[in-house]
């Protein structure tokens, strides 16, 4: 009996995804484990497995094909002896899968038998997607409806290069000037089409510019952050601190380390030197939930990564009680990956608190957005010789300096002020980082 392969919920918060990359075709053998494809996620690309072994009898969902909801048939696995074409036509077609999708409002607007009267009020928008008068159905696939309704294109216009006919994203987007009466509809209510709305605002601008599609990742970045400017009330608190005594100590570490290929970096020491604060003040080590306080036993900071699909932050479990060396290797081995789209979800969701470093950049100070449902980050800046009192007298130190954001209802200023001074503290006198 042929295997349905489903659209895989590769994290808690999943509901849809992007189909990147197939690695497998119709007809190749797999066995369990093999890699099949790449899945952009809301936080990832992430690399799907087999978990039977077969043969590939049909692919249901082309690579690059946008907004794939968990639990749709993407490709079907004929068994050992089973017919391949047999087990392809076993696959449910596509329309069944989209018409189950669909809200009730809009399988009924591309019912043939609909009247017009019943469709919603923005019907009006999709006037030029509605079948043709001579009754014949347009079949076109969920996203270049969206896609066509969006810019105004008349679907009829069409010629389908699909299954059938069938109209696909890359026929869309292919498609000539929109209908004059689509464009009007579009520009009427721009919060019926908030991505055409943007290009709108761009193309007022004298400046060539070109538009590119967000990925999942920086959706979720958008998302995520300015909910966190709308609804957290952000307290910035700023620290200057030395950084010559945390240099020499990283020296002599490094020159004993070597032999075990271990070289410290700087923000290694303040990964470690941020998670011994917090076990100082766990006062922030918290998160605000509700009518609810969350008070945790364990330091896990979440580090940003620049990545080429958008920032991430993979995590340093229980920093507070790792030693230098061992956050030093996980903490390669992890931006590597993420780097590289290879991120387990385990290793980037939760932290207790993170950490933004654009030193190695030149900023000598920012303030960061905080991460929720965390309640604090630090943002560190650059070091630099800067004119400093030493001992009562003036002379030159390398100074940074490191801006906490706080969750303010959460954490007490006088908490915030307590973590910062604890932090500067320990990275002035840093041999409380290796006992």
């Amino acid at each position: 009996m042929p295997t349905p392969i489903k659209m895989p919920a590769l994290s808690p918060t999943m509901e849809e995804g992007t189909l990147a990359k197939w690695l497998v075709k119709p007809g190749d053998t797999v066995e369990a484990g093999d890699i099949m494809a790449e899945i952009e996620t809301d936080k990832a690309t992430m690399e799907f497995e087999a978990v039977d072994e077969g043969t590939i009898a049909a692919i249901q969902v082309e690579e690059g094909t946008e907004g794939v909801k968990v639990g749709t048939v993407i490709a079907m696995l004929a068994e050992e002896g089973e017919d391949l074409e047999e087990a392809a036509a076993a696959a449910p077609s596509k329309d069944a899968q989209s018409d189950a999708d669909r809200s009730p409002a809009e399988a009924g607007a591309s019912n043939d038998d609909a009247q017009p009267k019943e469709a919603p009020a923005s019907a009006g928008a999709r006037k030029e997607t509605a079948p043709k008068p001579s009754g014949d159905r347009i079949i076109a696939s969920p996203l270049a409806k969206r896609i066509a309704e969006q810019k105004g294109i008349d679907l009829s216009s069409i010629e389908g290069s699909g299954p059938n006919g069938r109209i696909v994203k890359a026929d869309v987007e292919g498609a000539g000037t929109p209908a004059k009466a689509g464009a009007s509809s579009s520009q009427a209510k721009p919060t019926e089409a908030p991505a055409s709305a943007g290009d709108r605002v761009q193309s007022d601008l004298d400046a060539p510019y070109e538009a590119t599609k967000l990925n999942n990742v920086r959706k979720v970045i958008a998302k995520r952050l300015t909910e966190a400017k709308q609804t957290i009330p952000h307290i910035y608190l700023t620290v200057d601190v030395r950084l010559d005594a945390l240099l020499d100590l990283r020296k002599q570490l490094n020159a004993s380390l070597e032999a075990d290929g271990v070289k410290l970096s700087v923000n290694d020491l303040l990964i470690k030197a941020l998670a011994r604060a917090l076990q100082r003040v766990p006062a922030c080590n918290v998160s605000f939930q509700g009518d609810e306080l969350f008070q945790y036993a364990r330091e896990d900071i979440s580090v940003a990564v620049a990545a080429p699909s958008g920032l991430i932050t993979p995590i340093i479990r229980d920093a507070g009680r790792k030693g230098l060396a061992q956050i030093s290797t996980e903490m390669k081995e992890l931006a590597g990956k993420a780097r590289d789209g290879k991120l387990q979800p385990h290793e980037f969701q939760g932290g207790t608190a993170s950490l933004s470093n654009l030193g190695m950049f030149g900023t000598k100070q920012f303030d960061a957005v905080i991460n929720p449902p965390q309640a604090m980050i630090l943002a560190v800046g650059a070091g630099e010789q800067r004119a400093h009192v030493i001992d009562g007298a003036l002379g030159v130190a390398t100074v940074m300096s490191a801006t906490g954001s706080f969750d303010h209802r959460a954490i007490d200023g006088a908490d915030g002020a307590q973590l910062m001074e604890a932090f500067q503290q320990l990275v002035e006198n840093p041999m409380g980082l290796v006992v």
